[in-house]
């Protein structure tokens, strides 16, 4: 079987559960050297350990491969920087990062703390930019280094919560947007540093979506963790240098590519506000509806 990944190097975070654990066992099959980052908390983020991490270093070693531990907070800022750190000491360079860690904190906005607010936007924003942030920046040097672009990955996790949207969820959907916007745009930055941005939106029966809703046998078999890997591990190869600044839909039996926003009907500017709304309220009647959760019903 061809190794899409030998040698490459790739930190996967959130990676000890679900589909995280899902991507380091599919990368270190195809050959990686994976750092698994995992906190070790519970899915709404509290608590830590180490061990989860470490079980899945354990198998990837069982069966051959190379991997390594790491418990840093994504959302920390000195945590994302050594975790950056650690896989270059542990295995010489940093080819690819998978930012997949991730906490739920479902309420309703009328209902919402603080707290679940902040948390959410906590882990996957911050959990998304910093990480990034210090493995462009490895990149950024090794491309002067190298006097040309090097060959770097930045797979973001994404979701429909937030690419079409979900009731229940405006922290959890508004921070999976952002990642949207911050993939698209990080793409058009990295560039020329030869380092490629895209994301996943994953359809998976995880413990983050177990009890959203109820599942038959057949609905879990499309949305085990493991249709979801492919995706990840074909990102992270050289193969896929080509694609930069897309959101890739993976899950409940489907590949897909989402299409972002799109400017609509257009007219010209006015001043008066009466005017102005009966010309907003017709193009806006005009106008295609917003997807529905599958991206393709109406609402």
């Amino acid at each position: 079987m061809a190794r899409l990944c030998e040698g490459r190097v790739a930190i996967v975070t959130g990676g000890a559960r679900g589909v995280g654990r899902e991507h380091c066992l599919m990368l270190a099959e195809h050959g990686a050297k994976v750092v698994v980052n995992d906190l070790g908390g519970d899915r709404s983020g509290k608590g830590n350990d180490v061990g989860p991490a470490q079980q899945v270093v354990d198998e990837i070693k069982a069966m051959g491969g190379e991997a390594v531990a790491n418990g840093d907070d994504v959302s920390d800022w000195n945590g994302a920087k050594h975790m950056i750190e650690q896989a270059v000491e542990a295995f010489g360079k940093l080819d690819a990062i998978v930012l997949n860690a991730g906490i739920l904190r479902d309420r309703m906005l009328v209902n919402m703390s603080e707290d679940e607010w902040d948390a959410v936007i906590k882990v996957h924003l911050k959990g998304t930019f910093a990480p990034a942030r210090h493995a462009a920046a490895y990149w950024r040097d090794q491309a002067k280094l190298k006097g040309g672009p090097v060959d770097g990955r930045i797979i973001t996790t994404t979701s429909v919560s937030g690419i079409y949207g979900n009731i229940g969820q405006t922290n959890y959907g508004a921070a999976k947007a952002g990642i949207a916007s911050f993939t698209i745009i990080a793409a058009r930055e990295l560039g020329r540093y030869g380092v490629t941005v895209n994301s996943i939106s994953p359809s998976a029966f995880t413990r983050m979506t177990e009890d959203l809703r109820e599942y038959s046998e057949e609905d879990k078999k499309r949305r085990d963790p493991k249709w979801i890997a492919p995706v990840a591990t074909w990102l992270v190869s050289e193969d896929s240098r080509e694609v930069t600044g897309r959101v890739f839909q993976a899950g409940n039996g489907i590949f897909a590519v989402a299409e972002g926003w799109h400017k609509g009907p257009t007219v010209d500017q006015i001043m008066d506000p009466v005017q102005a709304g009966k010309v907003l309220g017709e193009i806006a009647r005009k106008a295609r509806k917003n997807a529905g959760m599958n991206g393709l019903d109406l609402d």
